[in-house]
């Protein structure tokens, strides 16, 4: 989608520090992050919510839980990570595109938020 912020991420239009990238998902340090480590996972599909998601992309979104682990050793997290992704205005969705935050390096309270 020509205006989204993250695909333009993935684009490589936008400059970000990106962490990994394959042809199906882009992974980039957060720019406000809430751990010492936070990086976003976001499909380069343009997917608007997990309202949005069909049947088609099941596969995808499979792909993107099994790189959590991989995306976890690659960064070096150890002891526990917390794995979010936020659906819809009351949940503090702010960019309308599918993504996961994958946030450690300190202890988590709960609940969260």
């Amino acid at each position: 989608m020509a205006d989204c912020l993250f695909c333009m991420i993935a684009n490589h239009e936008i400059p970000s520090e990106i962490v990994y990238e394959d042809d199906k998902i882009c992974v980039y340090r957060d720019i406000a992050p809430q751990a010492p480590v936070h990086v976003l996972m976001i499909p380069k599909k343009h997917i608007e919510s997990l309202d949005d998601v069909t049947e088609d992309d099941k596969e995808l979104l499979g792909y993107m839980m099994l790189k959590v682990h991989e995306m976890v050793e690659l960064l070096g997290i150890e002891n526990g990570y917390r794995v979010v992704s936020n659906n819809g205005e009351d949940a503090q969705q702010t960019v309308k595109h599918i993504h996961l935050h994958i946030l450690g390096g300190r202890p988590f309270g709960w609940p969260p938020g």
